[in-house]
């Protein structure tokens, strides 16, 4: 096994264990993806100053995301159908990131189920839910994720309707995955991972075949998710979920002022500046570009939290130090999950931890709560102001 100092090295290992058809998923946007792009590239458009001769002893970057206490303010993102990078990989991605102290966000399109999850971890769990017609499934999910203990729900608001995402055409993505000569082909060549598959039973949505009505097995599924979005929804229908959860509450998708101060409105205890990876909305601003803004319009009355483009520690702690409370990686532990199962996320984890802690005592800080401007450079220009 070659050593492993970076989120790239795991990206490499992942590209050759992992069929096409889910590394397209993970590693592609809509449309052009230039917002795909642009999410990470913005990134490198913000400087850190140095500082030298400045104690550096005793660093912490412990602190806290909606009251609870984590090793590092770095949640993993929900991301759908992650037992397809890895068998039963979100109980893998679950189990890492409870030994290491940061939230394990279930994606409601996961393969292994919120039982799977809660059966086969320690930790609690944050739960994340989509805006879907059906009420029935909407309270039992949300009932199930109570049963689970999941200490708090995410819900994502902005997949009205679905962005065109051209590689997932292509490929015919789907869980499990259709047997074409092409995708055959490609999956006889991934030995670990169809060894990984064999070896367990979870290969469709479990968190929907036998919960939502009318799908009892996974050909029945496809009709179902073609239906279950909600392109009506606004925001009285997001108070009706508020009102169904009455635990700790995050809301994710945010890219506009409006929608921030709408959801401080409703009652949430987070928000998530997001443009869903770049998935969505192809041309909208880079989610570290739309952050000040949002922040400038309700940062001191809720928290909130950035995901969209974060491959490294000095990534978040850029993001930390222009004033979000907290950060979630997706892609990067999807590699470190696909090329080496639960050992890939820890792995993942202890590089961005090691490039945070690293880069925050060169900047002359000893604890990540203690962050702000003073140590970023930000291009003129850079963020992103709407005209009123």
């Amino acid at each position: 096994m070659p050593v492993i100092t970076s989120i790239a090295d795991l990206k490499r290992i992942y590209h050759r264990r992992v069929p096409k058809m889910f590394y397209d998923y993970a590693e592609s946007g809509s449309w052009t993806e230039q917002t795909f792009r642009e999410n990470t590239s913005d990134f490198s458009k913000i400087y850190l100053r140095q500082r030298v001769a400045v104690d550096m002893d005793g660093r912490s970057t412990a602190s806290q995301m909606i009251g609870q206490d984590v090793a590092m303010p770095v949640g993993l993102a929900p991301v759908g159908l992650t037992g397809m990078q890895h068998a039963d990989g979100e109980i893998k991605a679950a189990r890492a990131a409870g030994k290491f102290g940061v939230p394990y966000t279930l994606s409601t399109m996961s393969i292994c189920s919120i039982e799977d999850v809660a059966e086969n971890t320690d930790a609690p769990f944050w739960m994340q839910v989509y805006t879907l017609k059906d009420d029935d499934f909407m309270q039992r999910l949300f009932d199930r994720a109570k049963a689970a203990k999941c200490s708090a729900a995410m819900i994502t608001v902005d997949l009205q309707v679905l962005g065109q995402r051209h590689k997932d055409l292509k490929n015919g993505l789907s869980a499990p995955p259709k047997l074409t000569p092409a995708s055959v082909a490609n999956m006889m060549t991934k030995v670990h991972w169809g060894l990984g598959m064999l070896g367990t039973k979870r290969r469709f949505f479990g968190n929907i075949v036998g919960h939502a009505k009318g799908v009892t097995d996974p050909s029945s599924l496809s009709t179902w998710t073609s239906e279950a979005f909600d392109p009506s929804l606004n925001w009285d229908r997001i108070r009706e979920f508020r009102k169904m959860w009455d635990g700790p509450l995050i809301i994710k998708g945010i890219m506009d002022p409006r929608d921030a101060r709408e959801a401080l409105n409703v009652g949430a205890d987070a928000i998530i500046v997001s443009n869903h990876g770049g998935r969505q909305l192809d041309g909208a601003l880079s989610a570290i570009r739309a952050l000040p803004a949002i922040l400038d319009a309700v940062g001191d009355k809720i928290e909130v939290h950035i995901d969209s483009g974060i491959r490294t520690g000095q990534d978040v702690l850029k993001a930390l130090a222009m004033g979000a409370k907290g950060t979630y990686i997706g892609r990067a532990y999807v590699y470190g999950l696909g090329a080496m199962g639960e050992a890939g996320v820890t792995r993942a984890l202890e590089v961005i931890h090691k490039e945070l802690d690293v880069s925050m005592a060169l900047c002359g800080r000893r604890d990540v709560r203690t962050l702000d401007r003073d140590i970023l450079m930000i291009p003129e220009g850079f963020e992103g102001r709407w005209q009123a």
